[in-house]
């Protein structure tokens, strides 16, 4: 067994509850691909039927989203106190300024697996992104720079941090 297997992965209560909706969710897939399935295989032929084969791909993309969601659920941590209050961290709710453009962006930092699900109010963005790498232990009124893939750079600074 690798570390990543037991490494525990910090959600958020909305993000917690957000991947159990979306297991349920593909729970309900699954029972419907392999009724798909079984109604396939009934009425195949003997011959190479491609409607069976995408049913047979179908149902184990789905069991193995299923297998992800249940591992990542298992060894959650829903966060409940901040250590380092006053600094990002996960869970925070962050206003940033775009530098070149004077916009703010209100963002939530999380853990990738929670950053993947879909849902939720609020952008958010991974703790291990190039934004969120560089946002974590930062400070109300800290200014940073972030260097995207393309070569270019963005300034961001803090501008109000929440829990």
């Amino acid at each position: 067994m690798t570390s990543q297997a037991t490494k525990q992965i910090r959600l958020t209560p909305e993000g917690f509850e957000r991947l159990q909706k979306t297991l349920l969710q593909e729970q309900n897939r699954l029972a419907e691909a392999t009724r798909i399935l079984q109604e396939q295989m009934e009425t195949s032929a003997d011959n190479e039927d491609t409607g069976l084969e995408d049913a047979k791909r179908e149902k184990m993309n789905i069991e193995a989203r299923i297998d992800e969601l249940e591992d990542t659920l298992s060894r959650a941590t829903i966060i409940a106190e901040h250590e380092n209050e006053g600094r990002v961290e996960l869970g925070a709710l962050v206003t940033l300024i775009i530098d070149a453009t004077k916009k703010e962006m209100r963002v939530q930092v999380v853990s990738a697996p929670e950053a993947a699900v879909l849902g939720g109010s609020l952008p958010r963005i991974s703790e291990d992104s190039p934004v969120g790498k560089e946002l974590m232990g930062r400070k109300k009124g800290d200014a940073f720079v972030v260097n995207l893939d393309n070569g270019k750079q963005m300034k961001y600074k803090v501008k109000t941090i929440e829990y």
